[in-house]
């Protein structure tokens, strides 16, 4: 950000395109909201530093450059907020609106609390820490995420995402990483049914994976030191090296590579294809 912004403080906007095309501009104490009405507020804007603001109306942050919010809110009126904008930082921020980020690039965002259906598609090179998630659909196709401290609730997240490591999180979320490609989670807990199916290079390393039916169709699967609950009928047809320390309901037909679990209920090889070893370290040592 340059020196010698102009600054716009304590007022209030709600006609379309009320700052659009500015350039070089810091908001404070700000009201994006009215009987106008308007949408679009900061749209094609450059060089943008918001602070201590509240936006309720929808679009304000399309195709944007050089973007900083800071200690403001985005209500549910604030749809689709952050669209098709690049160079992002936002800190301690909500953002409650539907689809609020959405096709952007080089995105961070620090201390925020996100209640965002279909939140985060299609970015390209996103940071998030400490932050707080509900959403559904969160984060589909998108690519080199790196995830600190998240603590996220919703369904059907992750799906397609690539190249990514997401560490110390808290996911309670249904079908999570389908065909994902190429990701790390490390030192989290991940509560839900029907996670990672169709994944390829997928590693979960030190973490708690709670659910049933996990990890099936996969390929390149690792986990490394994992705890396993509540969890039957694992691996069905996956390519996976695993090293499970903790006892597992069942596991059905991994298709090939080695589990060493500590204990497991039942274990179900009935198709020919299935040629995945199944060591029980209770019995055999998995060194």
């Amino acid at each position: 950000m340059r020196k010698g912004m102009h600054v716009i403080e304590n007022h209030t906007f709600d006609m379309e395109r009320a700052l659009y095309g500015s350039q070089g501009i810091r908001i404070k104490n700000c009201s994006f909201d009215g009987p106008a009405d308007g949408e679009s507020a900061l749209k094609e804007s450059r060089e943008i530093q918001v602070s201590d603001s509240f936006f309720n109306l929808r679009y304000p942050f399309w195709h944007d450059k050089q973007l900083r919010i800071s200690n403001s809110e985005m209500t549910e009126l604030c749809r689709a907020a952050l669209w098709y904008s690049s160079d992002i930082e936002i800190v301690n921020t909500k953002l409650h609106g539907i689809k609020a980020l959405r096709e952007c690039n080089q995105v961070k965002l620090q201390g925020c609390d996100i209640i965002s259906p279909e939140f985060g598609w299609f970015v390209h090179q996103i940071e998030m820490r400490d932050c707080t998630i509900q959403s559904e659909y969160f984060m589909m196709r998108s690519d080199h995420l790196i995830f600190t401290n998240l603590q996220m609730k919703g369904k059907y997240s992750f799906q397609y995402i690539e190249d990514s490591v997401l560490e110390h999180c808290v996911f309670d979320t249904k079908d999570a990483f389908w065909h994902a490609k190429n990701v790390v989670i490390r030192d989290s807990i991940v509560k839900g049914e029907y996670l990672a199916w169709y994944c390829e290079n997928v590693t979960f390393e030190n973490c708690k994976i709670i659910g049933t039916q996990p990890l099936c169709y996969c390929k390149g699967l690792k986990l490394i030191n994992c705890e396993m609950v509540d969890t039957d009928l694992c691996f069905e047809k996956s390519e996976v090296e695993a090293v499970i320390c903790t006892s597992v309901v069942s596991i059905k037909n991994p298709l090939s590579g080695q589990i060493c679990v500590d204990s497991v209920g039942e274990i179900i090889q009935d198709d020919p294809q299935s040629k995945g070893n199944i060591i029980v370290k209770r019995e055999h040592d998995c060194a």
